[in-house]
């Protein structure tokens, strides 16, 4: 029987993807779990008033991040699946993605910043803790601009081991200072630092990761920035609008709720990051392949439909676990977050939607087609309007609504137009 098994002729393929699944699925257990238990800590040691101020900061840091990218990484990812295997195409694009990157970041922290602090006065902080809190993000900015690139570099390669072990270090880098730091002093930017300090570690790591497979000694090139720049073009106005409604029931709860909302929505939001380990093994394993995948219509559909089933699969389960075990996951928040059962489920349903949105936009733009962000962004702010007159976007309940909202609306976009484009795509 194990002789037949073995001779089947889908077995070296189920090994191999069984082998880089195992590896991959328990790295990032692992990372998720210490990232987890991070955030946790953060939230049960930070006072309320000074967890708004990390949520506020954090998600201010996910902004400044998706200005300085604009579609740079895409493009990088895009232009290296073409000549993956050629060391010194690859280095070159890697070059131009880096050397790119570091432009749009001075942008990034012109537009972000001001609004940082003001976010950060109108929820009640000092002027000294809004000038830590803004300084403390530097680190972690700044070690941001260059991770997602290299990243792309091994993942290419299907280099895993490497990639997972680095992230495991940085994890757990981050755990031991945050025990060093907060459980001192419990102040946002403390928080903050300690978590930036970890990721300059695993950039300096990821470096020599990635250096493996291009030639370091390639400068900047001006095809190549042309084509990222034309992707760029592309994927910027639709990054921008993302930066404002990937986050925007931050930005509605802050303005129009109080911090305690924005404390417990922030809380929630960290609940609802286990599902980054999903993400992250789509990110690794499926989004590179279909990358490289030839222009076969029949073959594209295929993964299209494969990739969809296997979303709302998982949707399906972490769905029922919420449903059944509210309780019990929300008391590892504390106290301050008992209570929260029917908002932790809307919480969890929204982010999967956001998961699957993000997935498909992932998937068409890893093969270089951009949607017109005319029609994207004018269906986006229509439902946008539209969810916030439906919904009572002041309260906790009622943010969360609007949010499931506004990703099924993202999801039907993303998923459409991939859809669109694998069957009409010349």
């Amino acid at each position: 029987m194990l002789n037949k098994i073995k001779s089947h002729p889908q077995y070296d393929k189920v090994l191999h993807w069984g082998k880089l699944i195992s590896i991959t699925g328990s790295a990032q257990i692992i990372v998720q779990a210490v990232g987890f238990l991070s955030g946790i800590l953060i939230i049960r040691l930070l006072p309320i008033e000074e967890y708004a101020l990390y949520t506020l900061a954090n998600t201010m840091l996910g902004t400044m991040t998706v200005l300085a990218d604009g579609g740079i990484s895409t493009g990088v990812m895009s232009q290296g699946a073409k000549v993956w295997q050629d060391k010194e195409k690859l280095g070159a694009v890697l070059a131009t993605g880096l050397d790119l990157r570091r432009k749009f970041a001075i942008g990034s922290l012109i537009i972000a910043s001001p609004i940082l602090i003001y976010l950060l006065l109108h929820n009640g902080a000092s002027e000294l803790t809004t000038f830590l809190i803004v300084i403390s993000l530097v680190p972690a900015f700044f070690a941001a601009l260059s991770d997602s690139l290299l990243e792309i570099v091994p993942k290419l390669h299907q280099d895993i081991l490497p990639l997972q072990k680095n992230q495991v270090l940085v994890g757990l880098g981050r755990l031991l200072l945050t025990v060093l730091t907060v459980f001192i002093f419990p102040w946002t930017f403390v928080a903050i630092l300690a978590s930036g300090l970890s990721r300059i570690y695993g950039n300096i790591k990821l470096r020599k990761i990635a250096y493996k497979f291009v030639d370091i000694k390639q400068q900047s090139d001006p095809v190549i920035q042309k084509d990222i720049l034309q992707m760029v073009k592309r994927i910027l106005p639709g990054a921008i609008y993302f930066c404002v409604s990937g986050q925007i029931t931050i930005w509605l709860i802050s303005f129009f709720g109080n911090s305690s909302s924005v404390a417990q929505l922030g809380a929630l939001g960290r609940l609802s990051m286990l599902l980054s380990l999903l993400s992250v093994l789509i990110g690794t394993l499926i989004i590179p392949r279909f990358a490289r995948l030839s222009e076969n219509r029949n073959l594209l559909l295929k993964h299209y439909f494969q990739i969809m089933l296997l979303l709302f699969l998982f949707m399906i389960v972490i769905v029922a676990i919420v449903y059944i075990f509210p309780d019990q996951i929300l008391c590892v928040l504390g106290k301050n977050y008992l209570g929260l059962q029917r908002e932790f489920l809307l919480s969890i349903i929204g982010s999967y939607f956001n998961l699957i949105a993000g997935v498909y936009f992932s998937l068409y733009t890893s093969r270089g087609w951009a949607i017109n962000p005319l029609f994207s962004i004018t269906i986006s702010l229509m439902a946008v309007v539209i969810g916030a007159f439906l919904f009572n976007v002041s309260t906790l309940y009622g943010v969360l609504i609007f949010n499931i909202f506004i990703a099924i609306t993202q999801v039907v976009i993303n998923s459409g137009y991939c859809l669109k484009k694998i069957i009409f795509n010349k």
